[in-house]
C-alpha cells in the first residue's frame, strides 16, 4: 500500500462517527467486500445480472482499451498518464463498495488532468473518453486535479462502446472554482458503473453536471466531501432512460465541516417498456458541521406506460446548528392539462409533448458552460421524442 493510500483510509476511519447508517467499510482490497446481491439495501435496485461481471469476478479480459484524448490543452493545464504510486492517486477516493474496489485495483495506469495554481483558463478542457468494444470489461482512475485559487471547466465525455468500471477523483484546492460536466452516452449494450469523488478545499466551489443518455445500464455514485470552511456544491443532474434502459445516480454529500453549502438538483424523464432510473440521494450533516445550508431535490417526468421511476431522498442531521436542510421528490406523469392548454393555441400535440420536456429540462442544460454539448444533449431529447412518436 502507498503512502497516499494509507493516509486515505486512515483519515476515513477518523471520520466516520460511530451511530450512522454512512458508516460504512471503505477499502482497497476487493476481497473485503462481499459479492453484492438484490437482497443488499445499495444494489437492490440494480440488476446485478446486466452488470456482466463487474460485481463478482467473473468479467471476461479486456479485448479493446479505452482511449482518452483532449486535444490541445490551453496554458496551464497538464494531462499525464501515472502510477498508482503517484500522492495524487488514492489522495480523495478510498473504494466503498466491490466494484470500485475492483477498479481500483485493476487499472493499469491513472489518468490525471491538472490546473496550476491561480491560472484561470477560459476554454473548457474537454477530455473524450472512448471505448473500443463491450466485449471484455476495462477498468480505469482518473483524477482531476485543480490547484489553489484556479478556475477551470472539465467535460468527461464518455462514448462508444464498453463496458466500464472506474474511478474518479476530484480535488479542488482552495479558492479554486471547477465547474466539471460528466457525460455518459456510450453505445447501446454498454455498461458504466462509476464512483465519482469530490474533495473541496476552503471557500472551494464545484458546479457538477452528470448527463446520462447512452448505454444499457450506467450506475453513478458520486460523493461530495469537504476538508475546509466555506466549500460550495452544486451538484445536477440530467438523464432521460429509453426502452430497456437501467440509469442509476446516487450521490452522498458528507457535511463534515462548519459553514458549507450544498444544492443537489436531479431530473429525469422516462419513456418506453422496461425504461428505469433511478436516484439516491443522501445528505449527512455531522456534529461539527454547524452552519451547514443544504437542499436536494428529484423531479422525474414518465413520459409512457411501462416506465418506472424509483425516488429516494435521504437526511441524517447529528447537529441541530444549521442553516437550512431539506430534501423533495417528486414523479409524474406526462401533464394532460399542459398539453390541453398548448393544443388549444394552435400548437401540435407533438410540437406540445417537446416544449414541456424541453422546459423540463432547460434549467439544468443551461448551467453547462459548453454550446456544442448543449445542443447535442437537446438533439438527442428531440430525436428520442421523435421516435416514441411523441
Amino acid at each position: 500500500m502507498t503512502g497516499a493510500q494509507g493516509t486515505s483510509a486512515a483519515r476515513s476511519a477518523e471520520s466516520a462517527p460511530p451511530a450512522t447508517r454512512f458508516a460504512e467499510l471503505t477499502s482497497y482490497d476487493v476481497a473485503d467486500f462481499a459479492v453484492p446481491t438484490a437482497r443488499d439495501e445499495d444494489w437492490r435496485f440494480t440488476p446485478l445480472k446486466r452488470l456482466v461481471g463487474l460485481h463478482d469476478g467473473t468479467f471476461e479480459a479486456e479485448k479493446a482499451p479505452l482511449s482518452r484524448e483532449t486535444g490541445e490543452l490551453p496554458a496551464g493545464v497538464r494531462a499525464e498518464s501515472v502510477g498508482r504510486d503517484d500522492q495524487r492517486v488514492g489522495s480523495a477516493l478510498v473504494p466503498f463498495d466491490r466494484v470500485s474496489a475492483q477498479a481500483y485495483t485493476s487499472f493499469s495506469e491513472a489518468y490525471v488532468l491538472s490546473v496550476d495554481a491561480n491560472a484561470v483558463v477560459e476554454t473548457p478542457v474537454v477530455v473524450n473518453v472512448r471505448g473500443g468494444s463491450a466485449d471484455g470489461a476495462s477498468f480505469g482512475h482518473t483524477v482531476v486535479d485543480i490547484g489553489q485559487s484556479a478556475e477551470a471547466t472539465v467535460v468527461l465525455d464518455h462514448t462508444g462502446s464498453a463496458v466500464l468500471a472506474d474511478n474518479v477523483e476530484i480535488l479542488v484546492g482552495d479558492n479554486a472554482k471547477l465547474v466539471l460536466v460528466t457525460v455518459q452516452d456510450f453505445d447501446p449494450g454498454s455498461v458504466h458503473v462509476q464512483h465519482q469523488r469530490v474533495r473541496l478545499g476552503r471557500d472551494a466551489r464545484i458546479v457538477h453536471v452528470s448527463v446520462s443518455l447512452g448505454g444499457d445500464l450506467v450506475r453513478q455514485f458520486t460523493s461530495v466531501d469537504y476538508s475546509g470552511r466555506g466549500g460550495e456544491a452544486d451538484v445536477y443532474g440530467i438523464y432521460f432512460a429509453d426502452g430497456g434502459q437501467h440509469l442509476e445516480h446516487r450521490q452522498l454529500v458528507d457535511h463534515s465541516v462548519p459553514d458549507c453549502r450544498s444544492n443537489v438538483l436531479y431530473r429525469g424523464a422516462l419513456q418506453g417498456v422496461d425504461a428505469h432510473t433511478v436516484w439516491i440521494g443522501d445528505v449527512l450533516i455531522r456534529p461539527d458541521a454547524t452552519g451547514t445550508d443544504t437542499y436536494e431535490i428529484n423531479r422525474n417526468l414518465v413520459l409512457t406506460e411501462g416506465a418506472r421511476a424509483d425516488s429516494v431522498p435521504n437526511l441524517e442531521i447529528q447537529t441541530g446548528d444549521v442553516v437550512g436542510a431539506g430534501h423533495a421528490s417528486a414523479t409524474g406523469r406526462f401533464d394532460d392539462e399542459q398539453l390541453f392548454y398548448l393544443m388549444s393555441r394552435g400548437i401540435t400535440a407533438e410540437n406540445a409533448r417537446r416544449l414541456v420536456v424541453r422546459g423540463f429540462f432547460a434549467e439544468l442544460i443551461n448551467k453547462i458552460p459548453v454550446e456544442s454539448l448543449r445542443e447535442r444533449i437537446t438533439a438527442t431529447v428531440e430525436a428520442r421524442l421523435s421516435e416514441a412518436g411523441a
